[in-house]
């Protein structure tokens, strides 16, 4: 079993969109972790206004209501938005890579 996950490490460490996918994930929790304790609000409402702000959906549930909330979500709009687009992109260009080499080789 820990041969297993060893090598599962391994494949995903060596995958391309790894670094783009732990700059996603640390920015979201980055995100959860100050809205959690600067707004005070839940950690699962945390982590759903840090996706809802970072992905531009913004339903207008959720709000920040204090000036460092508000300053903070500033920058981790400006800074966010670029590494989630940048992984949605990166992933994409992944799988049409990776289709356009499944049907190569069939042909």
């Amino acid at each position: 079993m820990i041969s297993l996950l060893k090598k599962l490490r391994r494949k995903i460490k060596n995958h391309p969109l790894h670094s783009l996918f732990i700059g996603s994930a640390l920015t979201i929790l980055l995100g959860t972790v100050v809205y959690h304790f600067v707004e005070h609000l839940r950690w699962i409402d945390s982590l759903y206004f840090s996706v809802v702000t970072l992905t531009t959906v913004g339903y207008g549930d959720f709000s920040p209501k204090t000036d460092f909330g508000k300053l903070f979500t500033v920058f981790y709009i400006l800074n966010g938005i670029g590494i989630i687009f940048g992984f949605i992109n990166a992933y994409y260009d992944y799988r049409i890579k990776k289709e356009k080499q499944r049907r190569k080789t069939k042909m």
